[in-house]
């Protein structure tokens, strides 16, 4: 696997990689790898895809008060994870590489944006657009792939490859999760033991409600006792537990098609996000 830091490297070695014949696959990511990320580059290397990783922690995503100088950066190990899954190129360029001096363009996507994760961190999707849309331009692969752990996420990406024509197809790949539940974050490496065990609550909360609203139970009622399991665990702030439309994440009261059960609170000093698919009986 080679890595490169410059953007004309990066063009010369995806040229190289599609003078081989195979499509190209990328696969975003912030780094600290687990998991979750390796199940992204399996499934493009499934579809016979060469697969250009990015490593790049974005600082245009982060708000003024959350992790960007505690977020874990770890290459060296990230690239020996990478190796063994077979990926063909690490990008990993530099802040100043991606945000040049006098860079001035911000992407806004609007509607699945604006609810859910993009109220409670103002200026989050935005900084996420304008990152993927350079990825995208910078690598011009076949095919993306995205984790479905953030799912509103890769809503507002599907939203900008199809607004924005940019000639790619988005690949979703179900959440991985640890053997208790819990959705592999790289951002559970800041719990501590105890909180390590109250998260899994999240995830379980989340079933339960999800198997309620399937047989029938009151939507809104159903959701309250969900955020009270996860008050009572000692989750703070719940930013929200809703049941969404799965295409467009407006809220239901009912379960009348194919929805996604979302959810996004604190433990301790670390926010946790999870979903679930649910699908009328």
């Amino acid at each position: 696997m080679k890595t490169v830091r410059n953007i004309a490297d990066l063009r010369d070695a995806v040229r190289g990689l599609r003078a081989e014949g195979a499509g190209i696959a990328l696969v975003p990511t912030m780094g600290a790898l687990h998991a979750g990320h390796i199940a992204l580059v399996d499934a493009a290397r499934r579809r016979g895809l060469q697969v250009v990783v990015s490593i790049f922690v974005n600082p245009t995503q982060f708000g003024p008060h959350e992790d960007l100088d505690a977020y874990p950066r770890r290459e060296a190990a990230d690239s020996a994870l990478l190796v063994q899954a077979g990926a063909a190129l690490l990008w990993a360029p530099d802040v100043g590489t991606m945000y040049p001096s006098g860079f001035a363009t911000s992407i806004t996507v609007g509607g699945v944006s604006e609810r859910w994760d993009g109220a409670a961190r103002p200026g989050h999707f935005s900084g996420v657009a304008t990152v993927v849309a350079k990825l995208l331009l910078q690598v011009d692969p076949d095919v993306a792939f995205f984790g479905e752990k953030d799912f509103q996420q890769l809503a507002v990406i599907r939203r900008l490859v199809s607004d924005l024509d940019i000639d790619v197809e988005i690949v979703g790949v179900p959440i991985q999760r640890d053997d208790d539940g819990l959705a592999l974050s790289s951002r559970n490496a800041y719990l501590s033991t105890d909180e390590r065990t109250t998260a899994r609550q999240l995830p379980r909360a989340l079933g339960e409600a999800a198997a309620a609203i399937v047989r029938g139970a009151d939507v809104a009622a159903t959701l309250d006792i969900a955020r009270r399991k996860l008050a009572d665990a000692g989750f703070t702030p719940i930013d929200y537990v809703a049941l969404c439309d799965a295409d467009t994440l407006e809220p239901l009261d009912q379960l009348t098609k194919p929805a996604r059960l979302l959810a996004a609170a604190t433990l301790g000093r670390t926010r946790l996000i999870d979903n679930l698919s649910v699908e009328p009986a």
